[in-house]
């Protein structure tokens, strides 16, 4: 949630026990990918407190700028360095959200080919499973993405990637999950041949998660893997209004077999990007009953975290050529 610019399917092998396309880097049936974001800092914090390394970590760029690959950069909202959370965390897969907004036209002219180049070439180095979401939010009435101009700027990125041989990235297409859309959410969508993951945002409860829960069932119609990709307890004061958040998450992953979940563990209101929104503080490690609910939730076999065979249990080796 960073304000800065502000076929066929190829069914996976047995090893990873999965029902969709070979490059989708979907867990095995019944497991969930921990992600933790969104910033280097929140994250080293996060693993210190639970002494605990997620599946994942995430990072945000621009397509305009293509900044922090290489060295970190600071926006307000804490620093974004995707290099040291490679090198710091070699047994985890990385979300990257591509910011695109007032890019579009640009993108698809061909002025961002060399910004594209270089994410090619980092994607490639990562070495690892790296789930791009490209446009993220794309019915985000504050990114003003116009259906059929995001289409053709999602499948250009996609296509441009593929000529660079990159094939160790899954397409995310990501969802603001408003509850009542002024256009039918398929009406962005680029493909089948374009997306490997469907994703939503989850802040507020509980109108969200009846359109999250539309959204999975066309999904699941498609046969794509399902992520929510950002999360966290946005205004949520009290530390019973947080559980209440966290419980209705977890259940909502458990019914509905989610295949990633991704929190935004940050203080929001220290940092100067969101200090004026007064969302409060989202540390799970900053409130003790949160931190063991948590805790209890996250050991639990479902959820996968970093290690040896993660992304071999992935899919990871197995790329489409």
């Amino acid at each position: 949630m960073i304000k800065i610019f502000m076929s066929t399917m190829v069914l996976l092998t047995l090893l990873s026990g999965g029902t969709f396309a070979s490059n989708s880097f979907a867990p095995p049936e019944g497991k969930t990918l921990l992600l933790v974001g969104q910033d280097r800092d929140t994250i080293s914090r996060y693993v210190r407190s639970t002494h605990s390394v997620p599946a994942g970590t995430m990072f945000y760029t621009s397509i305009q700028l293509m900044q922090g690959l290489d060295s970190s950069n600071e926006y307000g909202s804490g620093p974004q360095d995707a290099y040291w959370l490679l090198r710091s965390y070699p047994k985890s897969v990385i979300q990257v959200g591509l910011y695109m907004v007032n890019g579009l036209d640009e993108t698809v002219a061909g002025q961002y080919d060399d910004n594209l180049k270089k994410l090619a070439q980092w994607i490639k180095q990562a070495h690892r499973p790296v789930y791009l979401r490209i446009g993220y939010e794309f019915d985000n009435p504050e990114n003003r993405y116009a259906p059929d101009k995001y289409q053709l700027a999602f499948r250009y990125v996609v296509d441009f990637l593929r000529k660079q041989h990159v094939k160790n990235t899954a397409y995310v297409w990501h969802s603001y999950c408003v509850e009542k859309p002024d256009l039918e959410l398929m009406d962005w969508y680029p493909g089948d041949d374009y997306v490997d993951w469907f994703a939503v945002s989850l802040y507020g409860l509980p109108a969200q998660l009846w359109s999250a829960a539309d959204f999975l069932k066309i999904a699941h119609k498609h046969q794509k893997p399902f992520m929510i990709a950002e999360s966290t307890t946005c205004k949520l004061y009290s530390v019973r209004a947080k559980i209440d958040w966290f419980n209705h998450v977890f259940q909502f992953i458990k019914d509905n077999k989610v295949e990633a979940f991704c929190y935004i563990n940050s203080n929001w209101d220290v940092m100067p990007m969101f200090k004026n929104d007064h969302w409060g503080d989202a540390r799970v490690e900053q409130y003790p009953e949160i931190k063991r609910l948590w805790l209890d939730e996250i050991n639990q076999d479902r959820y996968l975290k970093a290690s040896t065979d993660l992304f071999q249990l992935l899919g990871y080796g197995r790329e489409k050529s």
